[in-house]
């Protein structure tokens, strides 16, 4: 069997890296709020071409904290709109509708998968004050134009960069594009720590010091609190280990685009449509995703024959159960999509020979 994912082996040659920076993190005492998460929030800012990163729990607190600290600012009120795309995982919603915003859905461009910028313009209302574009699988959104239209608009811009670690435009990366930018580590991540990790990137000092806050119950001095915050910090451990990831992280992602180049190059079935990516810069490849009228019936083909494939994802955000009552529309391109999608295997260390098998079953189909 051709796993979709196997951790172990991504891991396995780091493994006595690993365990030295888990050592040396033990040996310190020092568990929380060390210089472990500062060496790694320093280095992760110059590699997103920021003046700050900032350490916090998981992705979804990383986007929740954000839109919180603008509503501490006063840039954003109850009740305000904030657009995303339709075919975006449920993260984007929740940190919505957490901070009592409200949700604003527009249609994907079909091909890239990617927020339309034409729908993001049709969308806006006097209401509107943020956009959330979702570099989705790894591939950046149309950055030039958002930004173009924020600028337009008035409207904040915070980037999900939760799939695009190394994602590019013209030399500039995920992250450095919006107001801020919201950063999964999650383990299946490019990046990924051994648990649950995220980060915030950010050139505002202001947003940058707030956040430092909120994370931290709303404290930056001991027993003084400013804020109602919460508590989301990117642990010690995890920060030592996303350090030792990121050494090998240009190396990982070169064989990811690698792999990625092999299944275009050699995928070749008038039944499966192949991704549609602008530059090799701009997409990390976090998924390869086709599309087929078939999917179904070639999930299961390629089940018979060995090889393991996921969806990204099976149902729309705003389909599922935990918005339903909230009038947040149809999106017919979005809901199709949902249908024919199918994550191939894809990783850094995938050999040429499965690749060239998972080839050659699907020209087969």
């Amino acid at each position: 069997m051709i796993e979709f994912l196997n951790l172990k082996n991504a891991t396995s040659p780091l493994r006595q890296e690993l365990i030295e920076a888990c050592t040396r993190v033990i040996d310190s005492g020092r568990f929380i709020s060390g210089n472990e998460l500062k060496s790694f929030e320093e280095a992760f800012a110059v590699f997103c071409g920021t003046k700050y990163a900032v350490g916090v729990g998981n992705g979804l607190d990383a986007l929740t904290l954000v839109l919180r600290a603008w509503k501490e600012q006063g840039k954003l009120q109850s009740g305000d709109e904030v657009i995303i795309p339709a075919n975006t995982y449920i993260a984007s919603m929740l940190a919505i509708t957490e901070n009592n915003l409200v949700i604003k859905i527009v249609e994907p461009n079909p091909e890239t998968f990617n927020i339309s910028p034409l729908e993001i313009k049709k969308a806006i209302t006097k209401k509107t004050k943020a956009i959330i574009p979702v570099h989705l699988y790894g591939q950046l959104a149309p950055m030039t134009e958002i930004m173009a239209i924020a600028k337009e608009y008035q409207l904040l811009v915070l980037e999900d960069a939760a799939q695009s670690h190394g994602s590019a435009l013209a030399g500039k990366m995920a992250g450095g594009f919006g107001d801020a930018a919201a950063f999964s580590f999650y383990p299946s991540k490019n990046l990924g720590a051994l648990g649950d990790a995220g980060a915030v990137t950010t050139n505002d000092q202001s947003l940058y010091e707030l956040l430092l806050s909120l994370r931290n119950y709303g404290s930056r001095e001991k027993y003084q609190h400013d804020y109602q915050g919460v508590n989301s910090r990117l642990d010690e451990i995890q920060a030592a280990i996303l350090q030792v990831k990121m050494k090998y992280f240009k190396e990982d992602l070169e064989a990811r685009r690698k792999a990625a180049m092999f299944y275009l190059s050699r995928i070749k079935n008038p039944k499966i449509q192949l991704p549609v990516y602008t530059d090799h810069e701009s997409h990390s490849w976090h998924l390869f995703v086709i599309r087929s009228n078939e999917r179904d019936a070639l999930k299961k083909y390629l089940e018979d024959n060995g090889i393991e494939t996921q969806i990204h994802y099976p149902k729309a955000a705003h389909e599922q159960k935990a918005y339903h009552g909230y009038d947040l529309g149809t999106f017919p391109v979005a809901e199709k999509l949902q249908s024919e999608i199918l994550s191939l295997p894809l990783s850094s260390y995938i050999s040429g020979e499965d690749l060239q098998k998972i080839c050659n079953v699907l020209n087969r189909f």
